[in-house]
């Protein structure tokens, strides 16, 4: 049943229609308006299950008049669908300014959950699901990407992005490069379409995949990539805890340069004390 004045939060299929559930498309039949990321492509899916609702337009590039006008609207009463292009809206998709907008206004906001190509490709993955990261797109220019995979290379959970056919190669080589040949990473291509395709493997023998084949490239991507062991990431923070605190001691007491780089990298305290008074006599009998 559609409430007056509500803001619906509509997921619609990524590729394959059947994924549209009845209460998705109740609630497009029944609401007022729908606001839509792209009115064009949203008015082939309305047509096709039978929605004659009408359109407007609502994107990441609307200015504030158009979110104002809709708000508007929902104080009068209007019930109003927000869908984007595919999937769930706000998952690297436009809406959260207008949503946000509506919780301060007071108005209710109802989520009307379906297909997501995040938990789609999840699920399939296996790889650990009981926690997990979602990083959306990385940046364009390599630099910047591998400096973003950077600050994840020692993160626990299992890491979530979002890819473009032209630039999912060098993604790739900026995972391997960063994170090693040998960490895990599974693909999924064109998730719920025709021609829909997965790989997991280590990171090296993934890039290998997409390139031996052209149509490997083509469509949509998710790429999900294992998280770091603890073994690895305790190793990592020893070596940053110790470089630090060899740094530090040149100005202060021992004692506390290892608390400031302990407190600093999260190494523990105990071990960067050993290895530093290793270093300092293997320097004196030097």
């Amino acid at each position: 049943m559609i409430s007056a004045g509500t803001l619906y939060v509509v997921a619609t299929p990524i590729g394959n229609l059947g994924d549209i559930s009845a209460r998705a498309i109740d609630t497009l039949q029944g609401v007022d308006l729908i606001a839509a990321e792209d009115t064009r492509h949203s008015k082939a899916l309305l047509e096709k299950i039978e929605v004659k609702t009408p359109l407007t337009s609502y994107h990441d590039f609307s200015d504030d008049s158009v979110a104002a006008r809709l708000l508007d609207k929902l104080r009068q009463g209007s019930s109003i669908a927000l869908i984007s292009d595919a999937g769930t809206p706000l998952i690297s998709d436009p809406g959260f300014k207008l949503v946000r907008l509506v919780r301060e206004a007071g108005i209710a906001v109802i989520p009307i959950p379906g297909a997501s190509a995040i938990t789609a490709a999840l699920c399939v993955a296996g790889l650990a699901t009981d926690r997990f990261c979602f990083e959306g797109f990385l940046p364009s220019k390599q630099g910047a990407r591998e400096q973003s995979l950077t600050q994840l290379q020692y993160e626990l959970r299992t890491i979530v992005f979002y890819e473009s056919p032209h630039r999912i190669e060098a993604m790739l080589a900026s995972v391997v490069t960063v994170f090693g040949g040998r960490r895990q990473v599974f693909i999924a291509r064109e998730v719920t379409k025709k021609f829909e395709s997965h790989f997991l493997g280590f990171g090296s023998d993934a890039l290998a995949w997409l390139q031996a084949d052209s149509d490997n490239q083509r469509g949509e991507f998710v790429v999900i990539v294992a998280g770091c062991d603890k073994e690895t990431q305790e190793k990592q923070k020893q070596e940053a805890g110790l470089k630090l605190a060899l740094l530090l001691e040149s100005d202060m007491p021992l004692k506390k340069a290892v608390a400031l780089a302990s407190d600093a990298t999260g190494a523990r305290k105990n071990l960067l004390y050993s290895a530093m008074i290793e270093i300092k006599n293997l320097t004196q009998g030097a």
